[in-house]
This record gives C-alpha cells, sequence and structure tokens, in this order.
C-alpha cells in the first residue's frame, strides 16, 4: 500500500462576490480532483487548534500527526533545521525575511519575490555587517533567511510580514524581551540596504527594494518523534519551502532538492510529481506541498489563485493517481492546511476541506471537494493532529 498526503498550502477561501458567491475551489477546473472525490470521502477539518495561529508550520505539524499544543515552538527553529543550522538549546532562531518598506510602513513582506540570486548578496552584506557574537544571519531561498540569538529570549511579539502588509512600522516592531536589540537591527539593515546601487536599480525598474530586514516567528530547537514511530512507515517530503522541508528534516523524512521547486506561482509542479512518484520506489508515504494558492491569497489575485489550483489538479494530481495506479494499491490524502482568502490576503482560521480516496474501496460520493462540504458533508474532524490517523487506518 503506498500513502500519499497532498497539501495545497492556502487553497481554502471564502465565497467571492465576483464569482457569484462561489469560491476559488469551487470554479477551478479540477476533474483529477472530482473524480477521486465521487470514489472516494469528503468532509471537514479543523487543521489548527483555535488558540493557535494558523500558520502553515503549525498546521503541516497538525497534517502529520503531530499535536502542536505539545511540540511547536516556532517557525525559526523549524526553518533552521532545513537550512542544515544545529541549534544550541539556548539558541532562539528567527525567520528573518527580507522586506520592503518606505521607511514609515511594511510595503511587501517579500520584496518583490525577489530572486535567490539577487537576494544572497544583500543578506550576506547584512551578515558582515550587522553580525555581533550573538546575533548571526544566514541567507537562505528568496526573502526567506535565518537570524540565530545565541542565549536569546523567546518572550517577545513579532508580527509576520505576511499579515501586516501596509501596517506603520511602529505599529509591530518587536515588543518585550530584547526588543531593543532586534529593534536596532531592523533599523541597521534599512541603513545599511536602503541606499545599496541594487536597491536604488529596483527603484528606477518600478521594483520594490530589498530594504530591510524584519526577524520573527521566534523559538528554540524543536524535538518530534520520528514519522516512522508515529505511523510505521518511511517517507519523503516534496516541498520548496523551508517550513516544510525543515519538519519533513526533524521527523525522519527523505526531503529531495526537486530542481524548478520555487515555492512560489512559478514552481514546477511536473517536477514535484515526478520526485514524489521516484520517492515512493523507496518509501510508502509520500507529503507533496505546493505554496502557490497560498502565495496568490496573499498577492489578492483571485486569477492567480483559481490557476494555481487547475495546475495542481492537472500536473500534480493527475500524473500522482496514473503513476501509483501502475505501482500499488493506495491511499491518497488532499487537504489545504488553512485558508488564504483573496479578500483579506491573510490567513484565516475555519474548516477547511479534506478528500480521501482507497483505491480498494469503492465509493459513490455526491458532496464536492470544496467549502460546501462545511454544510454538506457528514464527516468532521475536530482536531487537525487526528486526520492523518484515517490515511494509515486499516
Amino acid at each position: 500500500m503506498k500513502y500519499l498526503l497532498i497539501v495545497p498550502d492556502g487553497m481554502a477561501d471564502e465565497p467571492l462576490a465576483e464569482l457569484d458567491g462561489a469560491t476559488p475551489l469551487q470554479v477551478a477546473g479540477t476533474p483529477n480532483m472530482d473524480a477521486l472525490a465521487s470514489r472516494g470521502t469528503v468532509g471537514t477539518v479543523k487543521v489548527t487548534p483555535p488558540d493557535m495561529y494558523p500558520g502553515s508550520d503549525v498546521a503541516n505539524m497538525a497534517l502529520l500527526g503531530y499535536d502542536p499544543r505539545s511540540y511547536y515552538s516556532g517557525r525559526g527553529p523549524i526553518e533552521a533545521a532545513a537550512m542544515g543550522i544545529s541549534l544550541d538549546t539556548r539558541d532562539v532562531a528567527f525567520r528573518c525575511s527580507l522586506v520592503a518598506t518606505d521607511g514609515e510602513r511594511l510595503l511587501d513582506y517579500s520584496a518583490g519575490h525577489i530572486t535567490t540570486e539577487d537576494a544572497r548578496p544583500l543578506v550576506l552584506l547584512a551578515a558582515e555587517k550587522l553580525g555581533t557574537r550573538s546575533l548571526h544571519l544566514y541567507p537562505g531561498v528568496s526573502y526567506r533567511h535565518i537570524l540565530i540569538w545565541n542565549d536569546g529570549p523567546v518572550d517577545l511579539l513579532t508580527h509576520a510580514p505576511h499579515e501586516n502588509m501596509g501596517r506603520a512600522l511602529s505599529e509591530i516592531l518587536p515588543s518585550g524581551d530584547g526588543e531593543s536589540l532586534l529593534r536596532r537591527f531592523i533599523w541597521d539593515s534599512l541603513e545599511l540596504l536602503d541606499n545599496h546601487p541594487f536597491n536604488r536599480r529596483r527603484r528606477d525598474e518600478g521594483l520594490p527594494p530589498a530594504n530591510m530586514l524584519w526577524p520573527w516567528g521566534q523559538g528554540r530547537a524543536v524535538s518530534l518523534p520520528s514519522f516512522f514511530s508515529l505511523h510505521g512507515v518511511t517517507g519523503a517530503a516534496i516541498a520548496g519551502v523551508d517550513v516544510v522541508r525543515g519538519l519533513g528534516r526533524i521527523v525522519g523524512l527523505e526531503v529531495p532538492i526537486v530542481p524548478g521547486a520555487t515555492g512560489y506561482l512559478d514552481t514546477d509542479y511536473g517536477a514535484k510529481a515526478r520526485a514524489a512518484l521516484e520517492a515512493f520506489t523507496r518509501h510508502a508515504f509520500v507529503w507533496v506541498h505546493i505554496e502557490a494558492p497560498d502565495e496568490a491569497g496573499h498577492a489578492g489575485r483571485l486569477d492567480q489563485k483559481i490557476e494555481a489550483i487547475e495546475k495542481i489538479d492537472r500536473l500534480v494530481v493527475g500524473p500522482l493517481v496514473d503513476g501509483l495506479a501502475k505501482l500499488d494499491h493506495c491511499r491518497i490524502l488532499i487537504v489545504p492546511d488553512h485558508a488564504t482568502p483573496v479578500s483579506t490576503r491573510k490567513h484565516k482560521a475555519m474548516a477547511v476541506p479534506f478528500l480521501m480516496f482507497d483505491s480498494r474501496t469503492e465509493r459513490h460520493n455526491l458532496i464536492p471537494f470544496d467549502e460546501r462540504a462545511e454544510a454538506e458533508a457528514t464527516e468532521h474532524e475536530s482536531e487537525g493532529f487526528k486526520l492523518i490517523r484515517r490515511l494509515f487506518r486499516e
């Protein structure tokens, strides 16, 4: 038996007036998911505990079967694990985003989705100029980087840039234990990068500058039981974003590098499907994560969100269903980790639809795999970390 978990990040949404009250998932052309739904089970799940923010870190931890109330410590240490950064017990890891600002407001959480090639020299410069005996900056992918504070505090209030675009910086600066050092780091990064020749060119080209480093999502090293010890199978994680790759590494999944997996709208969907099928030659379980719907939601781009959903169906779900049919019987679970409504451009805590398919069991299901399942389905899971048990249930 092969087990497949597909997570279209942020795919769930709210009814939209411009779609006559429908959602992007409802109007998108998804013949492959529709076919699985007609022969499977559709329900809803509240992925994230009600007292926790519905971030991809918390939600994907839950979808792997780990109760985030017991294990979650912050996004930073998860992404540090993806980059192979070792943490001492007293180290605090922050996600450190390269953002765009006019000096007063946060303009763009991704600095215009800056490329890794363009971002790396800026972050290395900041690491050299702003690093200290206790602060260490590590370049990552695109706008996503890591700041380590040796023997640092965790009792800080920090704010995710993608949830705060357009807000005054003064309203969202870090506050709490150690705030003065982090605030100084932020303002020093602006002074260092704002007038950099690269950013002068960006402005001349009408692009947002990459002129500030923004630490958030702090936490100490996280320890989780292995995926094998929890579910009795080995597996692989196919993803382009560090938060997923980091979780995979922490729980002992194979995390191959997939050329073309960018963690953005231009990701190579087909490459992810091929990598997943190749991983199935070594493992019983594969987790495929696709970031694109979430990025479209944060951008407020309805057209891009529908396009991303359709590409997932055509280029990921379809090839994987066909490929698995040649390998073995399979169970497939498709579930977004949270909603990212294009109307608000932020994550939303709400029940999201899930689809469960077993190639050995023929069902006749009329409930569509979309947000209507909240009202129409009879299968509702109130604790997200329990959903994966259905995938492995005999």
